[in-house]
Order: C-alpha cells, then structure tokens, then sequence
C-alpha cells in the first residue's frame, strides 16, 4: 500500500478518535485503534509504532497538509481537540485545490455532451455544486441523496482497485442471516449502488453463481496472491440487470409481464419516473393508468410496489397480486391490535 494512502488512513483515524469526546485518548489507545484499523482495512499485522502516530499529531497539528488541527494533550497524558466541532474532513480548500478542481470540472464538462460520456453528469454536477459554494463561501447549491453513516463504504475504493487490477480479495463476510461469520476467497466483477447501499458482485472461489455481497455486512477484507483471478468474459451490468428491479437476479426464473393500475394521484410520478426501462404505458383510465413492464418478480420489486400503498395494484400476473395481497393483508393487521 502506498505510504501517502497509509498516512491518510491514519489521519482519518486519529480524528475519529479525537472526536470521541467519550472517552480518553492516550497515545497508547491511539496506536491500538490505529493499528486495529490498519489490520481490519488492509490485512497489516504489525502494528503501527510509536513514534509514526506521534509524527503523525505533529503533521496534523500544522499547516502542512491544511490541517492546522487544534490538538490538545490534557493532564499531559490525554490527547483531544480544542475545539469539539473540528474534523480534518472539514478543512477548507485552498485556492489552489479550487483552481485545479475548477479546471478538472471545465474539462469534465467538454464530455457531458457525448452518449458514451452520460453517467459522468451526475459527477460532474457534483463538482461543480462543491467547487462553486467552496468559491463563493456558501452553501451548496445541489443536495444529492448519500448515507453518510453506511458500514462498509471505507472498502469501496479497496474493492474498486481490486477489480481493475484483477485482484482476488480474501474477505470476512457474515450476512444478515447467517449466525456466524465466513471467510472466502471472491472474485469482484464490479460494483453495485441500489437505493443507496452498495454491493460487490462476483463469484467466490471454487464456484460459479453470481453473487451480490452488501459492504455493509463485510467484516473484513485484503488483497489474496492465490488463487488465479477469475475473469468476467460472459456478463455486462447492463445485461445483467436487463430485466430485474434492484439486484436479486435469478438465472432460472424468466422475466414476466406485470400489469400495475396506478391512482390518479401517482400517476404522474410513475409516467416521468419509470419502475423500470421496460415500462409502457397501456391504457389510461378515469381512476389512473396502466401500466406494464417485464421484469423478473423478486423481492424488490415486491418492495417498490408495496412503497406506493394504496396507489398501486397489481393486475397481473395472479400470482404476485395474490402475493401483494396476503403482505398488504398481514400489514393490515397490526394495524388493527390495539
């Protein structure tokens, strides 16, 4: 690992620390969190010495990096910030950083133009919306939807890495259902964001179903040399998620053609906001529309029909209205016990 990318690890996790007004930071507790960290992130068993963490307080605490951090050592002992509210994360950008993030977005921009180019407008409005309030001191402009406080996200840039360079990761995963934790050797494809949770796809070691592992549930993960990287010759995202509703994807069940009445009320969400790409519109009614798309019927879209209450209901086929029913039905229920 690069030793800029492992300082700022450690950075990030000394202001974690420091924030956590809870609790008394000796340099001791520091080094164990930052080695522990260090372990669980990037597979380093050897811990972190004394004298790195005590370098690293020192450049935190001055201008170098932008940080000028307000660190106090209490009691001589006890390591916090002067100020309760600071975080490194929040540090302003110099007008260099502003000048050369502007350039990026004006050369980013000179692409928004082109189909190939389509998924960078979100990004590129990002960058604009940072730069432009960091410029003008103000607040942005633009709120896109995030969950800061989602478990797993520290591994979206380790996972990314993997994949491009065609790495196999040794991860420590325990899903919502299993009682305990497994350990696996997975070959990640590519990575997966669905209403804000992200997943990482592949196929583990020695078999061949596709599978989708929530980072969130990802206790731990690192680079393995052993085994031989399996490449991704037969599946795109694109086609792979051709004809599903979120990210349960299953090879034996076809997609089918589901018939939805929606309330004149919701309508004109539905109609400028499609369920799915497949989506027509196919008849429109006094009391709303119909409309059909041809998806797989997997728990997300059970989830995103149920999310509308009583501005959907399920036409065909007879089988997911009959499903519809029994789950809005058993709702109802709970709603009647005192």
């Amino acid at each position: 690992m690069p030793a800029n990318r492992n300082a700022l690890i450690r950075y990030k996790i000394i202001d974690n620390c420091l924030r956590n007004r809870y609790r008394q930071w000796t340099l001791e507790a520091l080094i164990d969190c930052v080695s522990e960290a260090l372990y669980e992130y990037e597979g380093m068993e050897k811990g972190i010495s004394r004298r790195t963490i005590q370098a690293d307080l020192q450049m935190m605490r001055s201008d170098k990096l932008g940080y000028n951090a307000p660190i106090l050592v209490i009691d001589r002992k006890y390591y916090t910030y002067a100020d309760p509210a600071y975080s490194i994360t929040q540090t302003p950008l110099t007008n260099q950083d502003l000048s050369r993030m502007n350039e990026a977005v004006e050369m980013l921009k000179q692409f928004k133009g082109f189909s190939h180019f389509q998924e960078l407008n979100e990004v590129i409005q990002k960058l604009e919306a940072h730069v432009h309030a960091a410029t003008v001191r103000q607040t942005s402009v633009i709120d896109f939807e995030k969950n800061d406080g989602l478990k797993g996200l520290s591994y979206l840039d380790q996972i990314y890495q993997a994949i491009i360079q065609k790495k196999v990761l040794f991860l420590t995963y325990q899903s919502f259902k299993a009682r305990q934790s497994s350990q696996f050797h997975f070959h990640a494809w590519w990575l997966k964001e669905f209403k804000n949770r992200w997943f990482v796809v592949g196929i583990q070691a020695n078999k061949s179903e596709i599978m989708h592992l929530a980072l969130d549930r990802i206790l731990s993960l690192k680079l393995a040399e052993e085994p031989e990287f399996l490449a991704n010759d037969a599946f795109s995202p694109d086609s792979y998620y051709q004809h599903v509703i979120g990210v349960t994807v299953s090879p034996r069940m076809r997609p089918q053609c589901v018939r939805i009445l929606v309330s004149l009320q919701h309508a004109p969400y539905v109609e400028t906001k499609p369920l799915h790409p497949s989506q027509q519109l196919i008849e429109r009614r006094e009391d709303g529309i119909v409309i059909e798309i041809c998806v797989q019927l997997n728990l997300e879209l059970e989830k995103e029909i149920l999310g509308f209450g009583e501005g959907m209901t399920v036409l065909a086929p007879a089988s997911l209205r009959a499903r519809i029913q029994a789950r809005l039905a058993t709702a109802a229920r709970f709603y009647e016990q005192p």
